[in-house]
């Protein structure tokens, strides 16, 4: 019988915590999906529906490298929009390209659920144990937490430096520490010695730096090759980045953050537009309230939720008299014209920054 070897699409770093949890839960072999690069998006584009979102492509593109290489078991973990129904497509995309593996979606009725999810992996393991799977995704959810803490130091921090790449370099150090942890205390223990470290690099950040926050849809959010690094752009013009869109946010504290944004943007929206609309709408209030002297709105083409949101978030900048500027990628999207117009909007911004000097 041929290895099992299960394998999945790229979301930035939390390959690590997946790879993390899969290998000890399903006790087979792990392979994450190889990086992202040009090739990936020219496979998903070749065999995808023309009209489907970047997200999906990218996910096709992942997938078939990794069949490619030998991954028999995938998994797919969509939701939130239309995505959610994406999963059925790409399996039988695949299948119809004479692909034979195993394909695991891992929501339900575009939902997270405990008992889905522990059902689902124990159709792979049929010796995992409720304790054991409980034990090891709690974990998993801490080390992704601690990850998304991190991230949020390195954006603030990152674009003032001194030594280049220090921040990066030590990240990978970090992450690979956090896959030999087995336990909530040595996790801990390893996650604030890390944090000590960041706070030890040295770096030369004005108190008046200028802040730019990113609002958008969520892959192109945490996926960089997706955004055209658009994060490391602002980072070399000495910007200070804020971006909301992670993974513990989406698992754990958004579903209780409704009302609370409904309540603050009463005077623009007045009930949830789907995926994550609503929520940046809210932000992009929230970044203004906060003192923020720029937005990026980024998304993929034809993203139908943040389409619906767009219009707000302009009446709000509108208001609020916020410069913002919107990206909306595709597979014709250009890198250069990404950066020749991030430059426009830094120069605006600097302009701006000297009418109110």
């Amino acid at each position: 019988m041929d290895e099992k070897i299960v394998s999945f699409p790229h979301l930035g770093n939390y390959y690590v915590p997946i790879s993390y949890l899969l290998k000890r839960l399903l006790k087979v072999k792990v392979m994450p999906s190889p990086t992202i690069t040009k090739r990936t998006l020219e496979l998903g584009s070749k065999y995808s529906p023309e009209s489907v979102c970047l997200p999906f492509k990218y996910n096709l593109g992942n997938f078939i490298e990794s069949l490619d290489a030998g991954a028999n078991i995938l998994m797919q973990a969509g939701g939130g929009c239309r995505y959610g129904y994406y999963a059925e497509v790409q399996k039988t995309i695949l299948e119809n390209l004479g692909y034979n593996f195993e394909f695991y979606s891992l929501v339900n009725s575009d939902k997270f659920t405990v008992k889905y999810l522990y059902d689902t992996f124990k159709s792979i393991n049929p010796k995992l144990s409720f304790i054991k799977f409980g034990y090891t995704t709690l974990l998993t959810l801490l080390m992704i937490n601690y990850m998304d803490n991190i991230d949020d130091y390195i954006r603030k921090n990152i674009g003032f430096e001194e030594e280049k790449n220090s921040f990066v370099n030590l990240n990978k150090k970090m992450l690979s520490s956090f896959t030999k942890c087995h336990t909530f205390t040595g996790l801990t223990i390893t996650y604030w010695k890390y944090k000590r470290k960041f706070k030890k690099l040295r770096v030369n950040k004005p108190k008046n730096c200028m802040k730019v926050g990113i609002i958008g849809e969520l892959y192109t959010s945490m996926e960089p090759h997706s955004s055209y690094f658009i994060e490391q752009e602002l980072a070399k013009m000495n910007i200070e980045v804020k971006r909301f869109t992670n993974v513990t946010y989406l698992l754990i504290k958004k579903r209780h953050q409704t009302k609370k944004m409904l309540r603050y943007m009463k005077d623009y929206v007045k009930y949830p537009i789907g995926a994550d609309g609503l929520d940046n709408i809210y932000r992009a209030k929230k970044l203004i309230d906060e003192g923020y002297d720029g937005l990026i709105h980024i998304k993929p083409f034809g993203c139908t939720p943040e389409i619906g949101a767009i219009p707000i978030i302009k009446k709000v900048c509108s208001d609020y008299k916020m410069p913002i500027i919107f990206f909306s990628f595709d597979t014709q999207t250009g890198e250069e014209g990404i950066k020749t117009r991030l430059e426009a909007f830094y120069d605006m911004l600097k302009m701006k920054e000297g009418d109110i000097k």
